[in-house]
């Protein structure tokens, strides 16, 4: 059974007295899955010497959540410098930091060697000589090109905008090495929700091929390899879900090859959001409206901006009703929002029990890039966060935004600047 059922199960019975207090809609979270992806994917590595986990912090930036991680003893993977400040609000420092930018400023480089630096990942080679201070450590986000194909949600390495070419591969490693650094390790990232285990694989392997061609050009060791997140999850509840076992088990055997082969084993790093809370988070929200034209609409007291992937991606979210989850599922609706939008929908032409006004919705799976995704279009308002801890009970992390919130940046005093 899918970690969601698992979680939805525990929460149906107390939903009704959380929304009650609380007020829907918000977005809860299972600090007992969580624990227990994280004691799992800790076991399975448990072959390889320096297995770690960062976490994508964008897929869920809310400190008290990155704290649970930090207590498993996980990393942080940062994407900008409010990531990396949340990373540290949680206690994450030094290595336990991995920040990969794109387009990186001087103030986000500034960030990232402060507090205790962290470990650098650059995306380019022209960023080479735009770091203030070359940090020991220093690692490249690797785009292989047409060597490898991504999936359907990355795409093309190719078509993508991240990465060092398979050419300037050498040239990068030896540009750092003349600015001083003398700690290496390797990275890349070209799937996004896979659930081929064996995609995930191949990249280990590549990664690891790769280092062993430069530690032969360069003549350095590679600490580490980072095979990225893309580790994906059963949204429809048809579908397998990622076989984490298999691929643990056939990564730990490419690293102990590679170990009899070169003497030495690197540490494997990865980079999952998804797969980490992505089924630990469910969005509540109230049935408070029914339209019936030319479809049949059910609205609720949520919309896009708490949780957009739907209307984006035209992603799959599960809904289950409170109470009716054993009911014949014998209506075809709409569930919708009430931005102004037409994609502003969380199903479309779902088959779902009747729902009637005052009904609570589930929506499943959102605990990885719901909330972090959310916007003000409208002006409508981001919701709380809720978690639900160990011992069963609930506290909020994070408020839903507010007028006051919203008009804050209205509230200028700088004075014009005269041309």
């Amino acid at each position: 059974m899918p970690m969601t059922q698992e979680y939805a199960e525990r929460l149906s019975p107390v939903v009704e007295r959380i929304a009650n207090h609380y007020g829907t809609p918000f977005h809860i979270y299972d600090e007992k899955g969580i624990r227990d992806t994280c004691r799992l994917l800790k076991r399975l590595f448990s072959g390889i010497h320096g297995f770690r986990e960062y976490f994508a912090v964008k897929a869920l930036p809310n400190p008290e959540v990155l704290k649970i991680f930090k207590d498993e003893g996980f990393g942080f993977d940062c994407s900008s410098a409010p990531e990396l400040r949340m990373a540290r609000m949680a206690g994450g420092m030094g290595e336990e930091l991995m920040f990969t930018s794109n387009n990186t400023t001087q103030e986000e480089f500034g960030l990232a060697a402060g507090e205790g630096g962290c470990i650098l990942n650059l995306d380019d080679i022209t960023l080479v000589p735009k770091v203030p201070k070359m940090p020991e450590l220093i690692s490249f986000r690797y785009n292989p090109g047409d060597l490898r194909t991504g999936n359907k949600i990355i795409g093309n390495p190719l078509e993508a905008k991240y990465g060092v070419s398979n050419d300037q591969l050498v040239p990068a490693y030896k540009m750092a090495m003349e600015r001083g650094a003398t700690r290496f390790g390797l990275h890349t990232m070209l799937a996004s929700n896979e659930l081929n285990y064996t995609y995930m694989v191949e990249t280990a392997a590549m990664l690891l091929t790769r280092i062993k061609e430069l530690r032969k050009e360069l003549g350095i060791t590679f600490e580490f390899i980072n095979i990225g997140g893309g580790l994906g999850i059963p949204y429809h509840p048809d579908q397998a879900p990622l076989d984490i076992a298999s691929m643990a088990a056939e990564i730990t055997k490419l690293f102990t090859e590679f170990k009899k082969e070169e003497g030495y084993m690197p540490c494997l790093y990865m980079e999952s959001g998804r797969f980490m809370s992505g089924p630990c988070g469910v969005l509540t929200t109230r049935a408070i409206n029914r339209k019936e034209i030319y479809r049949n609409y059910v609205g609720v007291d949520a919309c896009m901006s708490a949780l957009m992937r739907p209307g984006m991606y035209d992603a799959y979210h599960h809904i289950t009703v409170v109470g009716k989850e054993d009911a014949p599922c014998n209506t075809v609706v709409d569930v919708v929002g009430s931005l102004c939008e037409n994609n502003d929908k969380f199903a479309v032409q779902r088959t779902l029990p009747p729902i009637q006004e005052g009904d609570l919705l589930l929506i499943h799976d959102t605990g990885a890039h719901g909330h972090s995704m959310g916007f003000n279009y409208n002006g409508k308002m981001r919701p709380k966060e809720l978690l639900m801890q160990t011992d069963g009970s609930v506290r909020m992390i994070r408020r839903e935004e507010t007028f006051e919130d919203y008009t804050a940046t209205l509230n200028v005093n700088e004075p014009p600047l005269v041309l």
